[in-house]
């Protein structure tokens, strides 16, 4: 006969772990912008970046256990019971709780992970301090999925719009109404180009009225009435962000949340108004557009800022937008310094503002202006002559200026873009 012998399951507090309390506690981990092409050393600016890559496998369970030492999930006597066990054991068993939770975000779609090929030094160990092994630890990289952009824009979001006391949002009403899906007003009779959302008790209704209560009722064109709803207007979004090295070169980090900003607006697009569309700009010595899939790993650099260059790839991309309203939100925080002269050559000039590089820039924001994009800037800084220069931007687009910090930038954006939404620009 067989027996089966049943013990106590007492499980592990791993199983329990909320893996999207941790993603959101890692946030700024993750996206963190840091400075492009690793240490630089400027002669004016002085030295920047990291030695040691962020984005190592590494260096996110060092994140990890800070995470989790700062929330109370582990605790220092924790650590002294594995460090009673013994060096090599408790060091074992801690590695084995970093890579389980690290396994169990990757299996959960939020990260992935890829290997960067390496070469082994000449006469470079197999194991130990020094190994090829360790290298090897160090070359696997970890990238955010789109499950997991999605989950930080939602959180993201969800923190912006509860603390400015909003607990729930709509799409872009307007004045005028439409044969759309949702019903929101009284129905009207059909006219040759309405959306086909019949109105089954009222179209009946005429019939019975036309003809009398009879089998079979006859309906007629003129009987048809479909739903009417609030007319819902589209927009275009570009959302300009400033990456030269004065976003964290004043011991702020600037641009990670304007990168947070921009993940929760591509939910809140994606969610709640599906026929908008946005997209993003890296503007510095140039400017470029990037998929938000690749926002989180977007660095700021030892760059000027030609805001001129933004602003004339902006209105090209909007300009191939159909939509009923265009817009550019710039986030900066410094004058423009740059502009494009040719292919081959970009003049700059970071002493001040230049006259040259202010006029380009204005001519530019002029052509946004008769192009029907509004441009609302978004200022992180609040020097006399930066003041003068974002009103005489807002001046000629009639958009809208702001000076704010990296704590309330989050609220600003988010609340304009829908009051914005409100009504109909003509």
């Amino acid at each position: 006969m067989r027996f089966t012998t049943y013990t106590k399951y007492k499980g592990s507090w791993l199983e329990s772990l909320n893996l999207q309390g941790l993603l959101d506690e890692l946030a700024d981990f993750l996206l963190q912008s840091g400075f492009a092409g690793g240490s630089y050393y400027h002669p004016f600016w002085g030295q920047f970046g990291d030695e040691e890559p962020q984005d190592t496998l590494e260096a996110l369970k060092e994140a990890i256990l800070q995470r989790l030492l700062e929330t109370g999930q582990v605790t220092e006597e924790m650590l002294n019971a594995l460090a009673e066990e013994g060096d090599e054991e408790g060091a074992r068993q801690l590695a084995d709780m970093l890579d389980e939770i690290v396994r169990r975000l990757i299996e959960e779609g939020f990260l992935s992970t890829e290997e960067v090929p390496q070469m082994p030094a000449e006469g470079q160990p197999i194991t130990g301090p020094g190994s090829i092994g360790r290298g090897a630890a160090r070359s696997m990289k970890f990238n955010l999925t789109q499950k997991g952009l999605d989950f930080l824009g939602y959180k993201s979001l969800k923190n912006l719009l509860g603390s400015a006391g909003k607990s729930s949002f709509g799409a872009h009403d307007t004045a005028e109404l439409s044969t759309g899906i949702e019903a929101e007003a009284a129905s009207k009779r059909y006219e040759f180009g309405d959306t086909l959302n019949l109105d089954v008790p009222a179209t009946l209704l005429s019939a019975v009225r036309r003809e009398g209560l009879g089998v079979p009722l006859n309906l007629e064109y003129g009987d048809l009435h479909v739903h009417q709803s609030e007319y819902r207007s589209s927009c275009a979004t570009v959302l300009m962000l400033d990456c030269s090295h004065s976003m964290i070169l004043y011991g702020e980090d600037r641009f990670t949340p304007a990168k947070r900003v921009a993940l929760a607006l591509a939910h809140l697009i994606r969610t709640q108004y599906p026929g908008d569309s946005l997209h993003v700009v890296l503007f510095h010595d140039t400017a470029e557009e990037i998929p938000l899939a690749q926002l989180a790993r977007a660095q700021v650099g030892p760059y000027h800022t030609n805001t001129c260059e933004g602003f004339r790839l902006a209105r090209r991309i909007l300009m191939s937008q159909k939509k009923d309203m265009r817009q550019i939100v710039m986030i900066t925080d410094g004058k423009p310094s740059a502009i494009t002269v040719r292919a081959d050559y970009i003049y700059k000039n970071p002493i001040g503002l230049d006259p040259r590089i202010l006029r380009e820039t204005y001519r530019e924001v002029s052509l946004c202006r008769r192009a029907g994009i509004q441009i609302n800037t978004f200022m992180l800084a609040r020097d006399a002559a930066l003041v003068e220069f974002v009103k005489k931007v807002a001046a000629l687009c009639r958009g809208k200026a702001y000076f704010t910090t990296t704590v309330t930038l989050g609220q600003y954006i988010m609340m304009d873009f829908m009051r914005r939404k409100t009504r109909r620009v003509k």
